[in-house]
């Protein structure tokens, strides 16, 4: 007798079901379910023993390990169908939870026959309950990334849906000064609505992320949405040129089937004279890392008004001083309060005298991702080191400032 049918006999001394007695010799081969493998072994058993003259194996009554739950499986394939009925998605994965008191029989098992070549029954429970899934509907299985993971508790047969979001790419440009890039909660109640916010739990009525978020969230009938952009503007900033690139994920969608170009004209006609967008595409979460962690250049143009006049020569010498040189920010003051005070170079890649009216000057930079443009300006009380208001010896106050341009297409 080989040392498989000596182990399969011992095995079996603990009466298991075929599922039980293939699953401890999963990975001896391939090509045979555990179920296959166990009626295989079963037969081998039988015959070494009839062939030494042994008494026959006792008839397998009910499995010691399992308690016969793969008898289960259409059950909870059909709950896994039902609950998915008013799901739209492509692809699914099963998930399992099962009882303590199977785990434990499992790894007792385990210790009497080896495990070096078994498999876990809830690796095989999730196998055999997502064929028997996909023989009831015309959706896949997908390991890496399912659009919806069914968690089937064994004990109970209840399901749990773990639906994936879904992600949709842009550009936007943001035409107002009053509204933020993303939700703002309420700073004294927390979003729960006080006299403060107006009961709103908000410190602004909308936002570029809610104007296209709102809707999107609607169309995908999901629970909530969340904004990934490539950096920020300031509210009273605007979002000018090629955009602003980000990813609107949606958490937990009904829905994915959306038609993005309706979306578009819908969310373009809605945000008019607020908030623009263009390209919406569907994405990825590998796409919110990579806009996260982008860091292209960025151009403005900024309105200052100056202290007192200055001769256009005198203001464009100074102007050109900044090109190509590097600058030292403490974190502002204006924003000292949510973020550390630490020391940061930036480089200005370039600063163009566009034009001197009077007392107002207007002025185009292109800088360093992570550069605080105002403080470039007026000096933040010697917190940026070079500024244009310490260069020129003037206080210098931003009037207005917009982003025009975001480098990162090539």
């Amino acid at each position: 007798m080989n040392d498989l049918v000596v182990r399969a006999e011992k095995a079996l001394a603990q009466d298991l079901c075929d599922h039980c007695l293939g699953r401890l010799f999963a990975l001896v081969d391939t090509g045979l379910s555990n179920q296959e493998r166990g009626e295989s072994l079963r037969m081998a058993v039988r015959f070494s023993r009839a062939l030494e003259g042994m008494e026959p194996l006792s008839p397998h009554e009910r499995c010691s390990v399992c308690d016969e739950i793969f008898a289960m499986v259409p059950r909870f394939a059909e709950a896994v169908v039902e609950k998915l009925r008013d799901l739209e998605f492509e692809t699914f994965l099963i998930g399992t939870r099962v009882d303590p008191i199977i785990t434990e029989r499992e790894e007792r098992l385990w210790g009497l026959v080896s495990q070096d070549k078994a498999e876990t029954i809830k690796a095989e429970l999730n196998r055999e309950i997502g064929k028997a899934v996909q023989a009831l509907i015309p959706h896949e299985v997908e390991f890496a990334t399912p659009d919806v993971v069914a968690l089937v508790d064994t004990r109970f047969s209840h399901v749990e849906l773990d639906v994936s979001p879904i992600f949709v790419y842009g550009r936007y440009r943001k035409f107002s000064r009053e509204i933020p890039q993303t939700r703002w909660p309420c700073n004294r109640c927390r979003g729960k609505g006080c006299s403060k916010c107006g009961g709103t739990g908000k410190m602004y009525q909308t936002s570029v992320q809610e104007i296209i978020g709102d809707p999107l969230q609607r169309d995908a009938q999901g629970v909530d949405h969340f904004f990934h952009g490539m950096g920020r503007e300031d509210i009273d900033a605007r979002m000018l040129g090629n955009g602003r690139p980000f990813v609107l994920e949606v958490r937990e969608p009904k829905k994915r089937r959306i038609d993005l170009l309706a979306l578009q004209s819908e969310i373009n006609e809605f945000g008019r004279d607020r908030v623009e967008v263009e390209g919406l595409r569907f994405s990825s979460r590998e796409e919110v890392r990579q806009i996260k962690e982008a860091a292209p250049d960025k151009e403005y143009r900024v309105r200052v008004r100056l202290e007192s006049k200055v001769n256009k020569e005198q203001l464009n010498e100074v102007v050109q001083s900044f090109k190509r040189t590097r600058i030292t920010q403490q974190t502002p003051t204006r924003v000292s309060h949510r973020r550390a005070d630490l020391a940061r170079e930036r480089e200005i890649k370039d600063l163009v005298l566009e034009e001197l009216d009077g007392l107002v000057a207007t002025l185009r930079v292109r800088t360093e991702a992570g550069t605080y443009v105002k403080e470039l300006v007026h000096g933040d009380s010697g917190r940026t080191v070079p500024s244009l208001a310490g260069k020129l010896g003037i206080a210098c106050v931003v009037e207005a400032l917009d982003v025009i341009a975001i480098a990162d297409q090539t």
